[in-house]
Order: structure tokens, then C-alpha cells, then sequence
């Protein structure tokens, strides 16, 4: 199921993002640099472990993961999490869990298009990418 995510997707929309980074207790030239940077998101497959890389002229960050098995990332904005994937209906869902707080992030494929909702408390974003050719 995992398989649809391969590829790599280019960054076209993003709804309150600003607002997700405050949530989730980033600096404001952090946030800066996080609103202005326009990521492209490869996902590759490889013996069974799932990379995740973002990549923008700010900040390439690569996360490489099994699914529904914990792990400690340390995320673009430098908070070290316990993190997991987990595929829920479809959804490729993360947890990330820091300091007593914790946001989930839905990707799915909507109508071709691949759709983030980042939750953190009651505070969402969307961020939409398109496939790359």
C-alpha cells in the first residue's frame, strides 16, 4: 500500500503552516525559513525500509523507517522524537512524541495529489504536492 507514495512529490499548496511550526513551539526565524522554503518530498523503498527525504534550498532532511515500529528522529526544526509510521485507511500516518506533547501527520492520495494534514493540539495544516514527471 505503501507503494503508491513512491516518487517524488513538488510541493503546490500550504494552508497555516506558520501556525502548525508556532503549535508546535518553533522560533520565529526557524518559522521564516520553514514558510519560504518550497520542499519536494521523495519517497523510496528499499528491502523493506521506507525513506522519506525532504528536499528544499533551506534544509534536506531524510528519514528512513519500518512501519509500526518506533524510533528517534531528530526533525527539520531540531526536536528529538519518538517517532512512528503507521498505514491507518489508507493514510500513511506519523506520531511524533516529544517532551509530554505530541502531532500526527496524515499524507494521503487525494484525486492523484498527495495531501499532508499536520495536527498539533487543535491546529491544522494542509500542505498539497503534485507528482514530478
Amino acid at each position: 500500500m505503501v507503494e503508491e507514495f513512491i516518487g517524488t512529490w513538488k510541493i503546490t499548496a500550504s494552508e497555516n503552516f506558520d501556525e502548525y511550526m508556532k503549535a508546535l513551539g518553533v522560533g520565529f526565524a526557524t518559522r521564516q525559513m520553514g514558510n519560504m522554503a518550497k520542499p519536494n518530498l521523495l519517497f523510496s523503498l528499499d528491502d523493506g525500509l521506507i525513506s522519506m527525504k525532504s528536499q528544499s534550498t533551506f534544509k534536506t532532511t531524510e528519514t528512513k523507517f519500518k512501519l509500526n515500529e518506533e524510533f528517534d528522529e531528530t526533525t527539520a526544526d531540531d526536536r528529538k522524537t519518538k517517532t512512528t509510521f503507521a498505514l491507518e485507511n489508507g493514510k500513511l500516518v506519523q506520531k511524533q512524541l516529544w517532551d509530554g506533547k505530541s502531532t500526527i501527520l496524515e499524507r494521503e492520495i487525494k484525486d492523484g495529489k498527495l495531501v499532508a494534514t499536520c495536527t498539533m493540539d487543535d491546529v491544522v495544516s494542509v500542505r498539497t504536492y503534485e507528482r514530478e514527471a
